[in-house]
């Protein structure tokens, strides 16, 4: 595996991706031994491995990109026979295969869980392995996925007042940092994603500065969007408060102790972000939530309107009526639909109940929606529930029976989570383009509502019409499979 550097990154097993610190050597037992200083990313949890144990304990590097193709493999290989076994011993297999620090094992565990879970509720146990299983994999997938190489690579930072503080400025640039003229303005361009972070130098800077006292400077950021934006906030931080330090420790040595003297900078948060757009990770998954009941909330009346009647032998008369394949086709895929959105209606009215009645009241965040929003939650989220209704009834045209077709619904409860998935491993801005992928439009429209931004006619179109015009596609498809003789065939 190779020793370890100071910065490297590195996987700890059953922790997660972990910094080398530093290295130290400790006397043990009368000998002498060094070890690797980590600290967790998740939690900064300092742990100590032994240097000359590191491979015994699991301690390796994060994976590369064929690795990461292998793990993608492993998440979507179905088939694959899942333990039968008790709860509690299941839970122990699962638990083995995550401490041994294993990406492959962790996604195999993540994927049998997601299975299991679609056919029966895992207990209290898996539940938490399942969580663990998600957490690890996707900040190993993160930074593998190199979205930390905005630590080491150069950024561009837009700076109002630059000539306020040239010494700052001159400490940023050895720092990688390139320092840019900051927008007219600087609001306007936050909010619309032009820009990550902006640094504000007070006018006062220059004055506190020369009599020794906290000069101010402001970052101006959105906290709303951290996968977009954290990393980036979290440097520009990071090197502030090392200046910080540095200038305070020079202070104390050539003008003896004070205590005002020892914080040079005074660094106040302006945050753009409103409390209708100040989501955490939990709330990310609402939009995920949205879509998948949308979509398969007429997921049993799909199957049995097709594949339960051919077995029922219920399906020959009705294709025998004068009605064409196609008005009967329609009629059931319109059945599921309206089904399917009176299941929207009620989780739509759950919500506004939910969050209206039960308050968060965390960190200033608000969920609160107006009437005329869950219109437009349910404007967004029709798409879904057309096609949805469109490919569970093309399914069950094509399975043979009734089990076969209930056989297809892990990988349909997948395709919803793929968005939310590539954008917590990707963050992205959005883009018009975006808007015109199924689930992926959806996911962004959604998210806008709750945040309760403005919405152009042109994205309204966009992801509408192309989320129609795909459902207009799968109906067709199902036409075809109901012209088939061997569909009123039962088995």
């Amino acid at each position: 595996m190779g020793d370890f550097n100071i910065g490297d990154k590195a996987v700890y097993p059953g922790h997660g991706v972990a910094e080398v610190m530093g290295l130290e050597r400790r006397e043990i037992a009368g000998s002498a031994m060094e070890f690797y200083v980590l600290r967790v990313l998740e939690n900064d949890m300092k742990v100590m491995v032994p240097k000359s144990n590191a491979n015994a304990v699991g301690l390796r590097r994060i994976v590369g990109e064929q690795q990461i193709k292998e793990v993608y493999g492993v998440l979507e290989r179905r088939g694959e026979k899942i333990s039968t076994a008790t709860w509690n011993r299941r839970y122990r297999e699962y638990m083995e295969k995550i401490k041994t620090g294993s990406l492959m094992e962790i996604a195999a565990v993540l994927r049998d869980l997601s299975i299991l879970r679609s056919d029966k509720d895992l207990s209290f146990g898996e539940r938490r392995l399942l969580d663990q299983a998600k957490s690890l994999l996707m900040k190993e997938l993160a930074a593998a996925k190199k979205i930390s190489e905005k630590l080491e690579s150069t950024l561009k930072l837009p700076v109002e007042g630059a000539e306020r503080a040239p010494n700052l400025m001159a400490w940023l640039r050895q720092q990688n940092l390139e320092i840019v003229a900051a927008p007219a303005d600087i609001d306007a361009a936050i909010r619309q994603q032009d820009e990550d972070v902006i640094l504000r130098v007070d006018p006062g800077y220059a004055e506190s500065w020369r009599g020794s006292e906290p000069a101010r400077v402001d970052l101006v950021f959105d906290s709303s969007r951290p996968m977009q934006s954290g990393t980036t906030i979290a440097r520009v931080r990071r090197l502030l408060d090392a200046y910080d330090d540095q200038v305070g420790r020079l202070r104390l040595v050539a003008r003896g102790i004070h205590p005002a003297v020892a914080s040079p900078l005074l660094v106040g948060n302006r945050d753009l972000a409103t409390p209708d757009s100040r989501f955490d990770f939990a709330q990310q998954m609402i939009p995920y939530l949205f879509i998948l009941f949308a979509f398969i909330g007429g997921m049993q009346l799909a199957i049995d309107s097709t594949a339960g009647e051919r077995e029922r032998q219920s399906l020959e008369p009705l294709l025998a009526t004068p009605a064409t394949r196609e008005a009967i086709l329609s009629g059931k895929i319109l059945a599921t639909a309206a089904f399917a959105l009176a299941g929207l209606v009620v989780t739509l009215l759950a919500y506004l109940v939910v969050f209206t009645y039960m308050p968060i009241g965390k960190g200033g965040m608000s969920m609160n929606l107006p009437v005329d929003a869950l219109w437009k939650l349910f404007v967004a989220i029709s798409p879904i529930v057309l096609l949805g209704a469109c490919l569970l009834t093309a399914l069950a045209a094509f399975a043979k029976s009734y089990r076969e077709a209930q056989g297809y619904l892990p990988m349909l409860m997948f395709l919803p989570m793929i968005p939310t998935l590539f954008l917590m491993i990707s963050p992205v801005k959005t883009q018009l383009w975006m808007l015109a992928v199924p689930f992926l439009g959806q996911n962004q429209l959604i998210l806008r509502i709750l945040r309760k931004e403005a919405i152009l006619p042109v994205e309204w179109a966009v992801c509408l019409g192309v989320g129609f015009l795909i459902a207009g596609i799968v109906w067709f498809v199902a036409a075809r499979l109901y012209h088939r003789e061997q569909l009123a065939i039962s088995g």
